[in-house]
């Protein structure tokens, strides 16, 4: 009996494309699958970051507000829909609450109330925090993607390729905003050793929401991924959303 996985990345609420991630927990709802992982980057919090440091914005908005809205926003509408197992990695811009008290006001550091676990609530949703690296299958591990020294590319699929490399399993990560997977097989004398996969899960950010692009357009791609895990073989499948639409098991969904 194989595991069906959908695997979302990088909303970054608040700055999110609302109507993608509506449409992708529609589409959880309907596809109902065996567990959903949301790989990082669940909320963005500018505030408290080393890019903010020094200047106005470090003292504009608030991580309790952020934290409301991605409640309301991503959690509450994906638990009316979704009852199963839900899986959540630390992203980089996940940690920043809880990494910029420890760095700037380490006297206040000393407890757990900033980590992203307790300021979403995460026993309430029944939500469970993944370690760093996570096996979802014997052979294959999925991380966000800042940890671990990966190599990283502007190809979708490479650097999640280069990581898989690196660790010696495949990796399935977002992190990169791209979509795409890539292969590298091993072995000698025509006979195959290992078949190393690389899969990167997009993302569901809006763009234009994004300060720091400066008006320019990223090389990112909308979407998420689809696992299917059958003891040792894992299927990746991923689910670009373009022109307002994304097809998964042969049905269209609108975004």
């Amino acid at each position: 009996m194989s595991t069906r996985i959908v695997v979302i990345s990088d909303t970054q609420l608040p700055y999110e494309d609302r109507k993608a991630v509506k449409a992708v927990i529609r589409a959880v709802g309907d596809i109902q699958p065996d567990e959903v992982i949301q790989i990082g980057d669940l909320v963005d919090f500018p505030q408290p970051s080393r890019w903010s440091k020094g200047t106005a914005a470090e003292f504009e908005g608030s991580v309790y507000k952020d934290c409301e809205y991605a409640k309301r926003s991503f959690l509450e509408p994906l638990r009316a829909v979704f009852d199963g197992p839900l899986k959540v990695h630390e992203g980089n811009h996940d940690e920043r609450a809880r990494v910029y008290l420890a760095k700037y006001a380490p006297a206040l550091s000393g407890t757990d109330a900033y980590n992203m676990e307790n300021l979403l609530d995460f026993n309430g949703f029944g939500v469970e925090l993944l370690p760093e690296f996570h096996q979802v299958a014997p052979g294959w591990i999925t991380t966000h993607g800042h940890r671990g020294g990966i190599r990283l590319s502007q190809v979708g699929g490479q650097t999640a390729l280069n990581a898989a490399k690196k660790f010696g399993k495949s990796v399935v990560m977002g992190h990169t905003h791209r979509l795409g997977i890539g292969y590298h097989t091993l072995g000698v004398g025509g006979q195959v050793s290992q078949t190393l996969t690389g899969v990167e899960v997009g993302n569901l950010m809006d763009m234009r929401k994004a300060g720091y692009l400066k008006g320019g357009t990223g090389q990112w791609q909308q979407g998420f991924a689809v696992l299917t895990v059958d003891t040792t073989h894992v299927h990746a499948d991923t689910i670009p959303i373009t022109q307002g639409k994304f097809i998964v098991d042969g049905y269209t969904w609108k975004v």
